[in-house]
């Protein structure tokens, strides 16, 4: 009898003995485990009834189901395929529970990762509690990146990498309704599946992006994901993806609101609606909120890993130019602008040419034209060495016509020759002659920020073309440079090819000299010792299980000895005779290290420091400034990644088209947060008669006393009195003065 009323009345205790001895309490379970599926057909009927008897047997067969893996083999299948097929009318207290009680299971190892989030994944879409949803997403994101911590679980990888493939590629086929009609998208999809795909896509773009955020994915077929999402028919999808590329972390579901707050529409509403303590708080919650993102929001870097890992950038960067030219009535300007500068970012990374880009761009290039610096950007950056000339040169002919003339602002003047000297540097045989030297002739102007686009525009053709200037504008190195038969090159050459890595005689002495003090040779296992530390990335695609490295006896290096080198059969000491003729003879000195030495990246580091040393004894010793600035620029490369600087070459900001502008004009939160700046350390304003604000309190004054004093006693004082008495010419000075004092106490 008592266990009997163990089993109908307390689950939380059979569950403790039942880990404790899973075979004594078997027929328990059993007994559970046959109402718990008496109940499921039930509750498959009629979700309300039982509702909550149902909810507490699956968590007690979720807790116990290690203990008897035969008999509850279904369960996971069973509770995976009730959130898919009755999601909709499940209550959401009995979603909640089985969406937990699923991760459980996946945390007993009782389902894979895999099964766990085939039925997370569309969950995301169909869930509103705005709770459930971040549960969900957090879920997905610990288990792939915990799956990845110690290595690259590729096989997960692969498969959840293919389900969010799947997401974005279902809603691929419907039709681009474009941003422009917002009230339209009010309305919502014209049916359900085509929404459960819009947010299927976004929700998989999303996710992709914070996992490569987060550092767990940074392969091809990641950005393969969000690539796919740029060319989605929602522009949402498409906005999301495109923020990827460009760095910024817009348009995310669970911070969309957030993000999006209106400060002045609050302010609105509380103005017109009904005034409660509830609205006001509601509404000082919201604008903390908006100030704290407001706050924390940082300037958006573009994302040149990504870009680089494109895959055939040339059809991407034609597919975007297609979708932006066939859908230019459909899109917003601020989409346009996106897709604008993701193109002109993959152009210039991987040096395409989309000249149809150039010939669209053209309409945009207009002075009053909205949110004209980011065009100007994009332009810029689409622009590099193997552009054609003669589709830039127009460009430039368009920029010189609409902003470089007298009849606009000094503002727009500068931003067009500012633009223009963007696109010479990255090409610069599109500017015609005639036009440079107008250009240059602004350098003249009254206004700082034209004036030093223009000198901009004259110190950048001094180094790559003097030719086009004239000879009383080249400069004395130019002209010396032209003089000694220097010529810029033509469109589609290119510098000689590296012989010699730079400064590797450096390091190859220091070697040498390691050798003799410590009188041993440094072999392959120092090279294995230097390896270590730092990071080789290694092929996705590879299986280390079923891979390995080919044993090779010392015997047989007879046979594998095989080099094309002349001097291999020569004596070390014949060999380090010639070199050192070689030396003598030819004044540049070409190191052979390369070439008898894989290099590892501690190598590398130990050159880079070997040319800093280099250098800093040059600048002590001549002090010459090419010395100093070839240091500096080791000291930056130092500070600074390849890849940094390869991204500062390649793209721009508003900041470098519009140039120097003078200060704004502060607004009032500028203003008072200047004053109160400014009041800092200092006492409290105010007067210091009486008692206020002094440390040692006094007595009032007497001024303090007649504010204060009875009328009836005011009544028989000479100042009432004498105002009696008074004329209308001392009424009349009187009443001026007082009106003269109150205009200067306003002012």
């Amino acid at each position: 009898m008592g266990r009997g009323v163990l089993l109908t009345s307390n689950l939380p205790q059979l569950q403790n003995l039942i880990k404790r001895d899973p075979i004594a309490y078997r027929e328990e379970f059993l007994q559970q485990w046959n109402h718990y599926n008496s109940i499921r057909q039930i509750f498959k009927i009629n979700p309300d009834e039982q509702a909550v008897h149902y909810r507490e047997l699956v968590s007690f067969i979720s807790q116990v189901a290690t203990c008897y893996p035969r008999e509850t083999a279904e369960f996971p299948s069973q509770i995976a395929s009730l959130l898919s097929e009755s999601y909709g009318v499940l209550a959401p207290d009995t979603r909640k529970s089985l969406v937990q009680n699923l991760v459980l299971l996946r945390n007993k190892d009782v389902i894979t990762s895999i099964d766990l989030l085939k039925s997370l994944f569309p969950l995301l879409p169909r869930t509103s509690s705005s709770t459930l949803r971040s549960y969900i997403r957090k879920t997905i994101l610990s288990d792939i990146r915990v799956a990845n911590i110690r290595s690259q679980n590729h096989k997960l990888n692969r498969a959840v990498q293919a389900m969010l493939f799947g997401m974005v590629e279902r809603g691929m086929s419907g039709e681009v309704v474009g941003d422009k009609g917002k009230l339209r998208a009010v309305d919502g999809p014209t049916n359900e599946r085509e929404g459960s795909n819009t947010e299927e896509a976004m929700w998989a773009v999303v996710l992709t992006k914070e996992l490569w955020r987060k550092k767990v994915w940074n392969d091809v077929k990641t950005v393969s994901i969000v690539a796919q999402g740029c060319f989605h028919p929602v522009t949402k999808v498409q906005s999301a993806s495109l923020h990827f590329f460009l760095g910024s972390e817009d348009d995310d579901p669970e911070s969309e609101e957030e993000e999006g707050v209106d400060v002045r529409s609050l302010h609105h509403k509380r103005e017109i609606n009904k005034k409660t303590r509830s609205a006001d708080n509601k509404l000082r919650k919201q604008l903390k909120v908006a100030k704290k993102k407001r706050h924390n929001k940082t300037p958006s870097t573009p994302n040149f890993s990504a870009i680089q890992l494109l895959n055939d950038p040339q059809t991407f960067g034609e597919k975007l130019y297609d979708m932006l030219n066939t859908y230019d009535k459909r899109f917003s300007l601020d989409h346009k602008i996106l897709i604008m500068q993701l193109l002109s970012r993959v152009m210039g990374s991987h040096k395409l040419c989309v000249l149809g880009f150039y010939t669209y761009i053209v309409k945009y290039l207009f002075y009053r034209q909205l949110r004209v610096p980011s065009v100007l950007v994009a332009l810029a950056q689409s622009v590099h060495d193997l552009t054609p000339p003669d589709a830039v040169t127009p460009v430039i002919r368009k920029l010189s016509q609409e902003f470089v003339h007298p009849g606009v602002g000094s503002e727009v003047i500068a931003a067009g020759i500012n633009a223009i000297r963007e696109v010479s540097r990255r090409q610069p045989w599109a500017m015609e002659e005639d036009l440079l030297g107008d250009l240059i002739e602004y350098r003249k102007s009254k206004d700082k920020a034209v004036t030093s686009a223009a000198r901009g525009l004259l110190k950048l053709y001094r180094e790559v073309n003097p030719n086009m200037l004239k000879r009383r504008e080249r400069g004395k190195e130019a002209s010396m440079g032209i003089a000694n038969g220097s010529a810029p090159l033509p469109y589609g050459h290119s510098a000689e090819a590296a012989i010699d890595i730079e400064g590797l005689s450096l390091l190859e002495d220091h070697l040498q000299k390691l050798r003799e003090e410590d009188g041993v040779d440094l072999g392959d296992d120092d090279d294995e010792a230097m390896w270590q530390g730092w990071d080789v990335e290694s092929d996705e695609g590879s299986d280390s299980d079923s891979e390995e490295w080919m044993n090779v006896n010392d015997d047989d290096d007879n046979d594998l000895a095989i080099s094309d080198s002349e001097d291999e059969g020569k004596d070390p000491k014949d060999r380090a005779s010639q070199a050192a003729e070689e030396e003598v003879s030819s004044v540049p000195r070409l190191s052979t290290l390369a070439t008898t030495k894989i290099l590892t990246p501690a190598d590398f580091a130990l050159l880079h420091d070997l040319r800093m040393k280099a250098a800093m004894k040059d600048v002590e010793t001549t002090g010459g400034s090419k010395a100093k600035r070839k240091l500096a620029a080791l000291e930056f490369a130092q500070k600074s990644h390849t890849t940094d600087q390869q991204t500062q070459d390649d793209f721009i900001s508003e900041n470098d088209i519009l140039g120097p502008r003078k200060k704004a004009k502060a607004d009032y939160a500028e203003r008072m947060a200047s004053i109160q700046k400014g009041r800092e350390g200092r006492e409290k304003f105010g007067s210091k008669k009486g008692k206020q604000n002094k440390a040692q309190p006094s007595s009032s004054t007497n001024r303090e006393k007649a504010r204060n004093k009875p009328i009836m006693m005011m009544l028989g004082s000479l100042a009432v009195k004498g105002k009696k008495k008074q004329s209308l010419r001392e009424k009349q000075q009187k009443l001026r003065a007082h009106i003269d004092k109150a205009k200067k106490s306003h002012h």
